[in-house]
């Protein structure tokens, strides 16, 4: 079973992330996680830490001339700001929105700062290095994954994308990510407003799954439904308020003939759907057809201009703390988010196909996409 631990703070020494259940044999280098960790960064609304940390991983075992051994495979990525970091003035006014001052109550602190150092999104980072080997073993499977920024406040980019069909309608490394470059423009102009009204902005992005066999995840037990287990990787993302699959709410709009999808069959082809509503997960199981995802996040929570709080100490009114934030992270975010899937995907996949190396893996798969054909298997 693929399952991973992550160690750190946002100015500590560095975070570590360990990786268990990884078969044997898949190549691996740390550029193949840097390339990921480098899109993490990027995005228009970003914050001053961005031009600190040039965020590189460092691989520490698990690994044997290039591939996975099956053993736990271990990443650490360095903070370059984190001298002195434990030294720190004491912070006492907690920010709305954060979790600093429910887990001081929850840990009995009389100090905010060990709260938002673990509570920082900087933990995503490491969380982004397991993604990116959870992206490779995906990739052995020629499954792949994308993710695009759809909303910013309250500027929608509408373009329809179906990576399925071989179309590419222009997912690029451009400040948004967005499909619509008019509409992009837009949103930019949005946080730099944001940015001269120190204030910040959230938004949706949305993850796809292409090229997904049927069968992963089950309908059998309420933790082993792939629908939920990828909702819960979203929701675990700092900021995320909302997860929706498919047409998500929008289904609650239309009738049932609307929203189901019918099914079809070509003896080349198989089993298939014409529509996607269900957005590639049905009964808790991948369908065949490429999983859509999104997830709203709400304005970061550290404003430039504070919003009123409580001393923990005093008890007085004061402004809640400022410290160093971003202004929009939703790009950044939706990178995050195509890694946290790419690991539920992979672990989904392991499950099913089973194997302690690589090459057995591939041959059960060869196998299950035979068997998928006719949807029969002779006994």
């Amino acid at each position: 079973m693929l399952r991973y631990l992550t160690s750190g703070e946002s100015h500590g020494k560095c975070l570590v992330a360990i990786l268990e259940g990884l078969p044997s044999g898949l190549k691996i280098e740390e550029k193949d996680i840097d390339k990921e960790l480098l899109r993490r960064q990027m995005g228009y609304g970003r914050g001053g830490r961005m031009q600190i940390e040039k965020d590189k991983a460092e691989i520490l075992s698990g690994l044997y001339r290039g591939k996975t051994t099956g053993a736990p495979f271990c990443i650490m990525v360095a903070n370059k700001d984190w001298k002195g970091w434990d030294k720190m003035p004491s912070l006492t006014k907690p920010r709305p929105g954060h979790a600093d001052l429910s887990g001081m109550f929850k840990y009995n602190f009389e100090d905010l700062r060990p709260v938002l150092e673990r509570a920082s999104a900087r933990e995503t980072a490491v969380r982004v290095g397991v993604g990116a080997v959870a992206k490779k073993l995906l990739a052995e499977f020629d499954i792949k994954i994308y993710s695009r920024t759809i909303q910013i406040g309250s500027i929608k980019d509408e373009s329809v994308y179906n990576p399925a069909k071989g179309k590419n309608n222009g997912i690029k490394e451009t400040p948004l990510r967005c499909i619509d470059k008019n509409i992009e423009k837009k949103m930019i102009s949005l946080i730099d407003r944001a940015k001269e009204e120190k204030d910040s902005l959230g938004g949706v992005f949305e993850v796809g799954v292409f090229n997904l066999p049927v069968g992963l995840g089950s309908f059998v037990h309420w933790d082993a439904r792939l629908d939920a287990r990828l909702a819960f990787a979203l929701m675990s993302i700092q900021a995320i308020k909302g997860v929706e699959i498919g047409l998500g709410f929008s289904c609650a709009e239309r009738f049932g003939s609307e929203v189901h999808d019918e099914i079809f069959y070509e003896k080349k082809q198989g089993f298939y759907r014409k529509t996607n509503n269900a957005g590639g997960l049905e009964g808790g199981m991948s369908n065949g057809e490429t999983i859509v995802l999104r997830a709203a996040m709400k304005p970061i929570a550290t404003l430039g201009k504070p919003l009123r709080s409580v001393d923990i100490k005093s008890k007085k009114p004061y402004k809640a703390c400022v410290e160093r934030a971003d202004v929009c992270a939703v790009p950044a975010a939706g990178v995050v988010g195509e890694t946290v899937v790419a690991f539920e995907v992979a672990r989904a996949l392991k499950e099913k196909l089973g194997g302690d190396s690589l090459a057995e893996m591939r041959t059960n798969f060869s196998n299950y996409k035979k068997y998928l054909k006719t949807g029969n298997k002779k006994k």
